[in-house]
């Protein structure tokens, strides 16, 4: 059964909407700032922040603020609807939904604490409604008007690349005829947090795949992909060829120095596409900045093309690193490089490392021939995914 894309949405630090990420990547412009300006929060480090508050978001919407939806709800309906802009909704119940997020709605839980530990009485109760993950999803679900099958996935980075293939088999199971999906993940203190004492944050703009990286740059947004069986679809952007998570239980944080789970990862997900390794046109990595997961995706690179290891490089130096978004964002990228001939400039990238010697694309380019392109998404515990798109 043959699956193809037929709809793309896309919010990140760079913008609302695909014509306005897609500006910023040909410009060169990266949506990372110096430190966070809407998170409230001590720390001075650079961020992927969309500049636009919840009450804008709302309003942008037409949703009324008494909703009291959570951040990483109205990124995800921002996109979910520019996703399905051109799609037949005549029978919502054979629409479904799998949507991810790390982060559920703890911009509105920070925000009921904020109360709370001054008051026990002073907090409100309806910030914490969204806190769960699945809230998310119920809330994207109820203003796309989707009344099918219905998930959440919460793999760390790699949640929306599997979201992905969860939306793939639904299809080849006709649970659904159509479905949507992909990730979401708002800016919030407590991730900012996290990642600072895990030590893996840069201070300054993230470089990925550089010799001096020194770490990433969290960011914020929602990417989502439609899915359809080719028999169904009227029109399509191009096929879903093959696809692949495997875990290598490496360590809870770090990826393998050898690069276990990103190789199996992509090696099987072109194996199910029926293709040799030399046909992939164009990689969009996962590319972190860290210095732990850009040399083990290097050495996963080495290891599956040899010395022909294709055009490839991370566009989180423009996004900044949206965690269970990244995949769903990284999709829609990966799908316009095939429908426009686009490969993406690796931002800040000046040294190879010096184990691997790989350089990535390091200015935009247009007009390629794109007709195969993988895209990584690794996250903690080994939890690696890799997608296949084809023309």
């Amino acid at each position: 059964m043959a699956i193809v894309v037929t709809g793309v949405g896309v919010v990140s630090a760079l913008g609302v909407g695909v014509e306005r990420n897609l500006a910023s990547l040909r410009e060169g412009a990266s949506g990372i700032s110096q430190h966070p300006t809407l998170l409230k929060t001590s720390h001075r480090l650079p961020v992927g922040e969309l500049n636009m508050s919840n009450e804008e978001l709302h309003n942008l919407l037409g949703i009324s603020p008494r909703e009291h939806l959570s951040r990483t709800a109205l990124l995800g309906i921002l996109a979910v609807r520019e996703a399905l802009q051109n799609v037949d909704m005549s029978n919502p119940t054979r629409i479904g939904l799998v949507s991810s997020t790390s982060v559920g709605g703890m911009d509105l839980t920070e925000h009921f604490f904020e109360g709370f530990i001054e008051d026990e009485r002073a907090g409100r109760l309806r910030d914490v409604r969204m806190h769960d993950c699945a809230a998310s999803t119920d809330a994207i679900a109820r203003y796309a008007g989707i009344k099918g099958y219905t998930t959440t996935l919460s793999t760390a980075c790699s949640s929306a690349a599997n979201a992905v293939i969860t939306g793939a088999k639904l299809l080849k199971h006709n649970i659904v005829d159509t479905v949507v999906v992909g990730g979401s993940d708002a800016l919030s203190a407590f991730t900012l947090n996290g990642f600072k004492s895990l030590m893996i944050l840069d201070e300054k703009p993230c470089r990925p795949f550089d010799e001096t990286r020194a770490g990433l740059n969290l960011g914020e947004g929602a990417g989502y992909i439609v899915l359809q069986r080719e028999e169904d679809a009227t029109n399509y952007i191009c096929h879903l060829g093959g696809y692949a998570n495997r875990n290598d239980a490496h360590h809870q944080t770090a990826s393998s120095a050898e690069g276990n789970g990103a190789y199996m990862a992509m090696a099987d997900a072109v194996a199910m596409a029926g293709i040799e390794p030399s046909a992939v046109d164009y990689i969009n990595a996962h590319g972190t900045g860290t210095p732990n997961n850009d040399a083990s995706e290097s050495a996963a690179f080495v290891r599956l093309f040899g010395q022909n290891v294709p055009p490839f490089s991370s566009t989180k130096g423009f996004t900044g690193h949206t965690l269970a978004a990244a995949g769903g964002i990284e999709a829609v990228f990966s799908v316009l490089a095939i429908q426009h001939g686009f490969r993406y400039a690796n931002h800040n990238f000046s040294e190879p490392i010096a184990a691997y010697n790989l350089t990535p694309v390091t200015r935009f380019e247009e007009g390629a021939e794109v007709k195969c392109v993988l895209s990584n998404s690794f996250g903690f515990g080994g939890n690696c995914s890799s997608i296949l798109f084809t023309r």
